[in-house]
């Protein structure tokens, strides 16, 4: 899946990964599969570092749009013999609020080129041609790197004579590291979408397209098994990419908890969820009351009676 005019973007992606193993290679073994292990997972993280600032803007996005829920449902109860009308009002709506209905759509399509380019970087490392700049050095190494004793460039599909080409342990032992890795990839693409599901349906319990969402949420990690094709270099990215994923959406959910509506109709944000400093606060033991200070009562001498001042005696 090459495409000519993404040779940019190719030469750029094998210029980091090449940039990164040479960093790694300086204190570990450079044809280890730790050393390329941690190529890959570090050249996913910087991509999506990269793309976070429209992850960012896809969330505030759908936090606006939940906090339109009300008024969107009005409006298609108010023109719900009018379609043209009530998706004009309601994209008049959402503009209105600085709200993008596809906003959602940012990371992945932004996301997509760079799947495409590692796919074509680590494909060309597997065939053994020396493209997008790399050297044969760099390109040997990865050859040899192993994984648990699986090669890096091999496929679910690779065979017998492939693996032992590229030094790898037994055949079996390779397909069944691969399958892991597809398993651990389809677990993490299910819990993925399950956890921006799961939001979805909880924000909008009324959503016309709840049943496709759920219907989503179950077919996703099937698309995980295309995987297989991959090289387990490529499987490693995805997984890593999941994982970012997942703990990128539960940082931003417990600190942006969903608007609720209220018996009025009212849109109310609920406090965020304290993050691990403020349950370190909060486990605190609480400072001892401060007790006032006794007040300091001053003895008044009584009065005496007259006689007993001057002394005379009272006839």
């Amino acid at each position: 899946m090459e495409l000519s005019w993404l040779n940019w973007l190719y030469t750029a992606v094998a210029h980091v990964i090449t940039w990164i193993h040479q960093g790694y290679s300086s204190f570990l073994s450079p044809d280890s599969g730790l050393t390329w292990a941690l190529t890959i997972i570090t050249l996913t993280v910087l991509m999506r570092l990269l793309i976070f600032p429209l992850f960012l803007k896809q969330m505030r996005s759908s936090k606006k749009m939940q906090e339109l829920a009300p008024k969107v449902q009005e409006l298609r109860k108010r023109y719900k013999n009018d379609k043209q009308r009530m998706n004009q009002e309601v994209m008049a709506l959402y503009q209105g609020a600085g709200a993008n209905p596809l906003g959602g759509c940012l990371p992945i399509v932004a996301q997509f080129p760079i799947f495409i380019s590692m796919f074509t970087v680590l494909r060309a490392m597997a065939d053994g041609h020396t493209k997008f700049g790399m050297t044969k050095e760099l390109v040997d190494s990865a050859r040899a790197a192993h994984i648990f004793g699986a090669p890096l460039p091999a496929t679910f599909w690779s065979s017998s004579e492939q693996i032992q080409a590229l030094g790898g342990a037994h055949p079996i032992q390779t397909k069944i590291v691969l399958a892991l890795f597809v398993a651990v990839s389809s677990l993490t693409t299910f819990l993925t979408v399950r956890q921006s599901v799961t939001r979805s349906m909880a924000q909008m319990p009324d959503n016309p397209m709840a049943q496709q969402q759920k219907i989503l949420m179950y077919i996703s990690p099937l698309f995980a098994i295309f995987s297989l094709n991959f090289p387990l270099g490529l499987i490693l990215y995805w997984v890593t990419t999941n994982l970012w994923t997942l703990g990128q959406q539960h940082w931003f959910y417990s600190r942006n908890p969903s608007p609720v509506v209220d018996a009025k109709g009212n849109v109310v944000t609920p406090e965020p969820k304290p993050g691990l400093l403020g349950k370190v606060k909060k486990t605190e033991p609480p400072a001892p009351p401060v007790e006032p200070a006794p007040k300091v009562i001053r003895q008044q001498p009584t009065r005496q009676p007259r006689s007993k001042r001057t002394g005379s005696k009272k006839s």
